[in-house]
């Protein structure tokens, strides 16, 4: 297999994307649910429609019931359903509700447009 050698400069320049993000840069979302209550939906629906709207082809939405899978509640430190948390790009930030509020979940999860 061939190795690719990347210089000082190469590293450099992926460490500044990797700083101060890309034009483009993609939102990795995680939205934890109990089951299929109203507030539950709601929250997806607003999430889905938040995203499409404003980050169309560079997101990744997960939807996690928290009623099929509930120790990925304790390994993402979630308390309260829904629980939208957003992994990527970094700083982790964590909004709960059911996302009805369009700009509190844009600024409160730092989703800017770019």
């Amino acid at each position: 297999m061939n190795k690719i050698k990347r210089g000082p400069k190469d590293v450099a320049s992926d460490f500044e994307k990797l700083i101060h993000g890309s034009a483009e840069e993609s939102y990795v979302l995680r939205l934890y649910v109990s089951g299929t209550t109203p507030q539950s939906l709601r929250a997806i629906d607003n999430i889905k429609k938040i995203c499409e709207e404003n980050f169309k082809g560079r997101y990744d939405l997960e939807i996690i019931d928290l009623y099929q899978n509930p120790e990925l509640a304790k390994e993402a430190q979630v308390i309260a359903a829904p629980t939208l948390i957003k992994k990527l790009p970094l700083p982790l930030r964590r909004i709960i509700g059911d996302m009805s509020n369009t700009e509190r979940v844009i600024i409160g999860l730092d989703l800017r447009k770019a």
